[in-house]
C-alpha cells in the first residue's frame, strides 16, 4: 500500500479580520475600563487624601486655637519659673557681697584686690622687699597667683553691666602689674642663687645644678662653673629634663635656667570684659527711679518744712486756722506714694534684672561678625590653637660674679644691671661662624595633669612682635607613653605646647540626667573622649573621664568648683568642650538660631531636677528655627536598661511631640497620637508627667537651674554636636 501523507498536528486555525478587529476592540474596551478604574481609585484617593488632609488642617487649626488660648496661662507660668535665673543672679552678688567683708573682717594681711589703694601698697611693699630667696619668692607668689586668679574670675564672672570701664581697666592693670612683678622677682632670685653656684657645686662635675619646686612653679639651674668643652650633655638628676649644648657655651661664663611656670603670664591679656549687654529698659528704670527719687526728697521737704510750721504754730490758711487736717491729709499720701513705689521699683529692678541675665545667656551664644585677622603666617592663632602646660622660661645666663670668702666674710660684687642674658646666637654673625652656632637640642618633661590627643605643637614667643610663632623649632618629636617631648631651638626664649582648641568639637552625642532633687549629671561625648560632669547647687565636679574608652584619672576630679573656675580648669587640662565666639570658623557646626537655643536651653535646665535629655540625630536634620532632642521621665539615679525616650521639637515659641523615633527612616514633623502643642516645654512634658515630676520641677533650686542653664549655653550641645 501506498504511505499517506500526515498533516501538522500544530497547524494554528487562520484568525479572519473580523475576529481580529474584535479582538482589537476587546483590548481597547478592556483598557479603557482600567483607565476608567484607575481614575476613580485616584480620585478616590485624592478625595480622601484632601478629606484627610482637611480634617488634619482642622484638627491643627483646632490645636492651634486651643494653644493660642492658653498661651498667656503658660507663658505667665513660664516666667514664675524663670524667676528664678533673677534669683541666682542676686544670689550670686550677695555672695560676692559677702566674701569681701568675711575677707575685710578676717584682716589677715592680704591685700583686697578689688580696692586700688591696697593692691598699690602690696605692690609697692613687695618692691621694697630685696634679697628674697627663690624658695621666699615661691612661697609669696602663691598669695600673688591667688590674688591674680580672684581679678580674673571677677572679669569673667561678673556681666558687664555690673562692671564699668573704669574697674575693668583697674583689674586688668592689676594682674599686669603682678605678673610683670612676680617675674622680675623670680629673676632677682635666680641672680642671688646664682651668685651662690660656686658654694654649691657638685662635687663630681664641678659644676652647680639645682632643682626647685613646688605646685605652680618649677626651676631648673645649672651653672658652668668647670667649662669643659666635652660636657656637652646637660641633664638634671633624677628627671628626664636634658639639654645638648654646642661647644662655644661649654666653654662659656653661662647658666641655663628652665623656669616652669604651670600657668601662662606671658600671653597679653586678651579682653576679659563679659559681653556687652544693651537693653533698653535700663534707661526707663533709671529715669523712673530718678523721679522717684526727686518725689521723695520733695515729699520729705513739705514734711520738714511743715514738722517746723507745727513747732513755730505759724501754718495759717487765708482765712487764719490751722492746716492740721491738710497736714495728715499729706502725710498719709505721701507714705502710700513712697510705699507704692518702693514696691513698682523693685518689681521693674528685677523684670530689668530678668532681661539683662537673659541678654546675657544670649550672648553666650552669638557669633562673632567676622574671622580674627592673623596676617603673619607664622604667628599662632590663638582661637585655633591653646597652649596647655603653663610656660617654659628657657634662657641662657651670664654667669655673675661668685661670692668669696674673705676674712670669715663672703664678699660678693653685684652688678648695677642685674641678671643679663648671655645673647645665642650673637645678633651679628659672619657666615664662617653660623656653624659656631647650631641648635640646641632641648628634651622637656610634659606636665602630668594635662592631656595631649595628638602631638603637642611647639612655640616660641616673639618678645618684638607679642606674639607666639612656630619658625626657628625643628626635629620636634614627642613619646606619649613616656610624656617626653624633644627638639632643636635656634634661639632661647619662652616656651609652649598647645593643641588645637578646638580637637573634641564637634560632640558625637550628649545626655543630662537627674541624679537626685537639685543634683544632674552632663555628659559629652567627642571622637577622643567621654567626659561626665556633675551639677549640684551653684557647683559643678568632673565626675569621670574616659580617654580610648579607658578611665583616665585627672588632678581635678571630683573637686567641686563654680561653674566659672570650673570651666577655665577643665580648659587648662586639654578636655576643652567650651566653644567660643569664633568657634564657628573652625568647626563644622549644626547651627541654631541663638534665642532658639538660649530659650532651648533655659527651659531645659528649669525642668532637668526631673526630666532626662539626650541628643538625636533629627537635630541635625530639622532647620536652624528648630532644635530636636530625646526627653523622658527620670526621677531615679540609676537609669533603666531600656530607657523609653520620647522625641520632642522646639522652635522657642512652640514644643511638640513628634511622631517619629529614633529609628524612623526619615525625619517628620507629625505629631505623636493623642498629643498637642504648647507654648513651653514645661507644658509639653508635663502632659505625660507624673504629679512627683512636676513638684520635683516646682521645687529645683534657682542656684541649680542657673548653674545648669550656664553649663548648657558654655558647651553649646545643641550647635555643636
Amino acid at each position: 500500500m501506498g504511505s499517506r501523507e500526515k498533516k501538522p498536528a500544530n497547524k494554528k486555525k487562520k484568525i479572519t479580520k473580523a475576529e481580529q478587529l474584535k479582538q482589537v476592540q476587546e483590548e481597547e474596551e478592556k483598557k479603557l475600563k482600567e483607565e476608567e478604574e484607575a481614575r476613580l481609585k485616584s480620585e478616590k484617593e485624592e478625595q480622601e487624601r484632601l478629606e484627610k488632609q482637611r480634617i488634619e488642617k482642622e484638627k491643627w487649626q483646632q490645636l492651634e486655637k486651643k494653644d493660642l488660648q492658653r498661651r498667656p496661662e503658660e507663658l505667665e507660668e513660664l516666667y514664675s519659673l524663670e524667676v528664678c535665673f533673677p534669683k541666682a543672679e542676686k544670689l550670686k552678688q550677695d555672695a560676692g557681697s559677702l566674701a569681701q567683708w568675711k575677707h575685710y573682717i578676717q584682716c589677715d594681711g592680704s591685700p583686697d584686690p578689688f580696692i586700688p589703694q591696697e593692691m598699690n601698697t602690696f605692690i609697692s611693699l613687695w618692691e621694697e622687699e630685696t634679697n628674697q630667696t627663690f624658695e621666699t619668692v615661691i612661697e609669696k607668689s602663691k598669695l600673688v597667683l591667688q590674688l591674680i586668679e580672684k581679678l580674673k574670675l571677677m572679669l569673667l564672672e561678673t556681666p558687664s553691666y555690673n562692671l564699668s570701664d573704669k574697674n575693668i581697666m583697674q583689674y586688668e592693670g592689676s594682674i599686669l602689674q603682678l605678673q610683670e612683678l612676680l617675674h622680675l622677682k623670680f629673676n632677682i632670685a635666680t641672680e642671688i642663687l646664682l651668685r651662690q653656684a660656686s658654694t654649691l657645686a657638685d662635687l663630681d662635675t664641678g659644676n652647680m645644678e639645682k632643682i626647685i619646686q613646688d605646685e605652680n612653679v618649677t626651676l631648673y639651674v645649672w651653672a658652668n662653673l668647670k667649662k669643659n668643652p666635652r660636657y656637652k650633655n646637660v641633664k638634671f638628676s633624677n628627671t628626664r629634663t636634658a639639654f645638648e649644648i654646642p661647644k662655644i657655651l661649654a666653654t662659656s661664663d653661662i647658666a641655663l635656667r628652665l623656669l616652669h611656670t604651670h600657668y601662662d603670664h606671658v600671653t597679653p591679656l586678651h579682653s576679659m570684659r563679659a559681653p556687652s549687654v544693651q537693653v533698653q529698659g535700663i534707661q526707663v528704670v533709671e529715669l523712673f527711679k530718678k523721679e522717684a527719687k526727686i518725689t521723695a526728697e520733695a515729699g520729705s521737704q513739705e514734711e520738714r518744712k511743715q514738722s517746723k510750721a507745727q513747732e513755730r504754730g505759724s501754718v495759717f490758711n487765708k482765712e487764719g486756722e490751722i492746716k492740721s487736717e491738710e497736714q495728715n491729709e499729706t502725710e498719709e499720701q505721701m507714705t502710700f506714694v513712697k510705699k507704692e513705689l518702693k514696691t513698682t521699683d523693685e518689681e521693674l529692678e528685677m523684670k530689668l534684672l530678668s532681661e539683662l541675665v537673659a541678654e546675657a545667656q544670649l550672648t553666650l551664644i552669638k557669633n562673632a561678625p567676622e574671622k580674627p585677622d592673623i596676617s603673619e603666617y607664622k604667628e599662632v592663632d590663638l582661637y585655633q590653637f591653646m597652649i596647655l602646660g603653663g610656660v617654659y622660661h628657657l634662657d641662657i645666663l651670664q654667669l655673675p660674679p661668685q661670692c668669696k670668702p674673705v676674712k670669715g666674710w663672703m664678699m660678693v660684687e653685684i652688678l648695677k644691671e642685674g641678671l643679663q642674658k648671655f645673647i645665642y646666637p650673637p645678633e651679628v654673625m659672619e657666615d664662617f661662624e653660623a656653624e659656631n652656632f647650631p641648635p640646641i637640642e632641648v628634651t622637656l618633661q610634659v606636665q602630668g595633669k594635662v592631656i595631649f590627643f595628638e602631638d603637642p605643637m611647639v612655640a616660641r614667643w616673639d618678645t618684638e612682635g607679642k606674639y607666639w610663632r612656630t619658625d626657628g623649632i625643628s626635629n620636634v618629636y614627642y613619646t606619649p607613653e613616656e610624656r617626653l617631648i624633644s627638639f632643636n631651638l635656634e634661639t632661647f626664649g619662652p616656651i609652649s605646647l598647645m593643641q588645637e582648641t578646638h580637637m573634641n568639637m564637634p560632640y558625637q552625642s550628649w545626655g543630662l540626667r537627674p541624679l537626685d532633687v537639685n543634683k544632674a549629671l552632663l555628659t559629652v561625648t567627642t571622637v577622643f573622649t567621654e567626659i561626665q560632669i556633675q551639677i549640684q547647687e551653684n557647683l559643678c565636679m568632673l565626675a569621670s573621664v574616659k580617654v580610648k574608652d579607658k578611665e583616665h584619672s585627672l588632678e581635678m576630679e571630683g573637686k567641686w568648683m563654680a561653674p566659672v573656675p570650673f570651666i577655665s580648669a577643665l580648659k587648662e587640662t586639654g578636655l576643652n568642650i567650651f566653644p567660643t565666639e569664633y568657634s564657628h570658623f573652625y568647626v563644622v557646626i549644626n547651627n541654631k538660631i541663638p534665642s532658639v537655643e538660649m530659650k532651648a536651653c533655659r527651659q531645659m535646665a528649669l525642668i532637668s531636677s526631673a526630666f532626662a535629655f539626650a541628643w538625636s540625630k533629627w537635630n541635625t536634620l530639622c532647620n536652624s528655627t528648630n532644635i530636636v532632642f530625646k526627653v523622658r521621665e527620670c526621677l531615679t539615679e540609676e537609669p533603666p536598661e531600656i530607657p523609653h525616650w520620647a522625641l520632642y521639637m522646639f522652635s522657642g515659641d512652640r514644643a511638640q511631640r513628634l511622631k517619629i523615633n529614633e529609628d524612623s527612616e526619615s525625619f517628620s514633623e507629625a505629631l505623636a497620637e493623642g498629643t498637642e502643642f504648647h507654648s513651653t516645654l514645661f507644658h509639653m512634658v508635663k502632659d505625660a508627667a507624673s504629679k512627683e515630676a512636676v513638684e520635683r520641677v516646682r521645687s529645683s533650686s534657682c542656684l541649680f537651674v542657673d548653674s545648669v542653664c550656664y553649663m548648657l549655653l558654655s558647651t553649646r550641645v545643641l550647635s555643636y554636636s
